[in-house]
């Protein structure tokens, strides 16, 4: 198996030297690039084709909101689409909720430990979210909370083409459980949960798990403050 190509995106120059040093390390990680602003990131995504971006949230020229848009939402022509996970100094903060909403894979404290960086950036790679820790799950609710929800009607509608299996599923994802985690609390197969999310994506026309908790908070599937 190919090693995971990551790019890091950071004003910071020991910032990106400690990750890049504790990243490399890794016998399946290969650290291919790195940027100090947003704009510089874009144009190293674009030249090294990563396949997961760690992202600062703070950054001249371009601020990282601004940044996973762009990569996330290519122009025509442009193919490649990483995986994006954004760094952050602090617990609660507007951009990382834009970014989510926007297609980033999650989020990580820049101050976590190494073994959770190092994690982080193969949950991501392997395609899940990274929204298991209860500071995300804080995070989406308080600020999914602030938004106003979108047209109930369109809502409904996009609801009401899943199976009741499938909307508990949706209600499971965004409460923060892992695949194996719903198939034990649903009694299934981890392969079975895997089918059932990979239909919930399609159907709701979501990209990713992150895209389904917002769209579970904005939906009222599940209401911020109750955890379950």
């Amino acid at each position: 198996m190919s090693p995971i190509r990551v790019i890091i995106v950071d004003d910071q120059a020991m910032v990106r030297a400690g990750f890049a040093a504790l990243l490399s390390a890794q016998a399946d990680i290969d650290v291919v690039g790195e940027a100090p602003d947003g704009r510089q990131g874009v144009a190293v995504a674009r030249a090294t084709h990563p396949d997961v971006v760690l992202m600062d949230v703070r950054m001249p020229e371009m601020d990282g909101l601004a940044t996973a848009r762009e990569i996330l939402d290519p122009p025509a022509g442009v193919v490649h689409r990483p995986k994006v996970l954004m760094l952050t100094t602090f617990d609660v903060d507007d951009y990382v909720y834009e970014a989510l909403r926007a297609g980033a894979s999650g989020f990580l404290l820049k101050d976590a430990p190494p073994a959770d960086l190092i994690g982080a950036v193969r949950v991501v790679a392997a395609g899940e979210a990274l929204l298991a820790p209860s500071v995300t799950r804080r995070l989406i609710a308080d600020f999914a909370a602030q938004r106003p929800a979108p047209r109930r009607g369109a809502v409904s509608l996009r609801l009401n083409g899943l199976t009741p299996r499938e909307t508990e599923v949706l209600e499971l994802i965004a409460r923060g459980l892992s695949n194996q985690e719903i198939a034990g609390r649903l009694v299934l197969a981890e392969q079975t949960v895997k089918t059932h999310v990979g239909r919930v994506l399609a159907k709701l026309g979501l990209r990713d798990r992150a895209q389904a908790v917002i769209f579970a908070y904005e939906a009222e599937v599940v209401r911020p403050g109750n955890p379950g």
